[in-house]
């Protein structure tokens, strides 16, 4: 049973600028909780109970959420406001730990997760939950993270989660070359490599990797070894590349939604779909969508 996720949160957030001038991109709000607290909800509901948060000096923001705040919670107990009182204690579950190691500089992805190693360690697997996306699992029996982590308990391998995308669009990410039958929703296949943002006419395929990954132990070691690479940084992807040849990476295709809450009309996609259905205020911001999308 993989216990652990690894949430990369030290970066500077400059695709959210000025929004995330001051504030973490990771702590804007999405209707009433931010973008870290879906995230990690997203983990906590496939299994996992140890949140590994790879952050900067100036996130403390983050750390502080996930945190208890016994002055506020006391407040709230002696005014009889036991609605809130229970939604502050429900951020994380008492039986899920947050624990945090810094990134001192930033020297890419690949070494933001070599920075939990400590924490994890070279002998068990865990998942990589990059918090830009959000994972909607509305209406799944089961959300595309636990599919994921059980279809790697089953074969053993590697898997990165992808999604279908626009053809149109392919050249925006990386893509995944199967090689072979494509897998169905909720299904894996090994993959025969990623090339990254390629021309529309030479992409492999139209499953694109979303930002989920989970990963033997043994990518430490590869990532302590690799190299920089694009952008003088130390990449996952190159790590994950020489991980396929040694043993082979699935494609896990994943079954539900994705809001790129890095990019603006991401983020405000990702407030429409949630808002329309958020238990109390649903309601009202439907009616609110419909008053604007009449043009009053």
């Amino acid at each position: 049973m993989i216990n652990k996720a690894v949430l990369p949160v030290a970066g500077f957030g400059t695709r959210c600028l000025p929004a995330s001038k001051a504030i973490p991109k990771e702590m804007i709000t999405i209707v009433d909780r931010p973008v870290i607290q879906y995230v990690v909800q997203e983990a906590v509901a496939a299994g996992i109970r140890d949140i590994v948060l790879v952050t900067h000096g100036t996130k403390s923001a983050i750390e502080n959420h996930f945190d208890k705040h016994f002055e506020l919670e006391a407040s709230l107990e002696a005014k009889g406001k036991t609605e809130l009182l229970e939604e502050l204690r429900s951020i994380v579950p008492a039986d899920v730990n947050i624990i945090s190691v810094r990134q001192p500089e930033p020297l890419g992805l690949g070494h933001a997760v070599l920075c939990a190693r400590p924490v994890v360690g070279d002998d068990e697997p865990f998942a990589v939950l990059l918090p830009d996306v959000l994972v909607d699992d509305e209406g799944l029996a089961r959300n595309d993270l636990a599919g994921m982590i059980g279809s790697f308990e089953t074969t053993g391998h590697s898997q990165l989660m992808v999604e279908e995308v626009p053809h149109a669009l392919v050249h925006k990410y990386g893509i995944v070359d199967i090689g072979g039958e494509l897998p169905g929703p909720g299904e894996s296949r090994p993959i025969a490599g990623v090339v990254e943002k390629p021309p529309v006419d030479e992409a492999p395929s139209d499953l694109a990797v979303i930002g989920r990954y989970v990963l033997p132990g043994r990518i430490f070691p590869l990532l302590a070894d690799t190299p920089p690479g694009a952008g003088n940084e130390i990449q996952l992807t190159d790590a994950i590349e020489t991980l396929r040849r040694e043993e082979g990476v699935d494609a896990f295709r994943m079954q539900g939604k994705t809001y790129d809450c890095g990019h603006q009309l991401g983020y405000l996609e990702a407030i429409l779909a949630y808002g329309r259905r958020h238990p109390r205020y649903g309601q009202g911001f439907r009616e609110l969508l419909t008053r604007y999308a009449d043009g009053e």
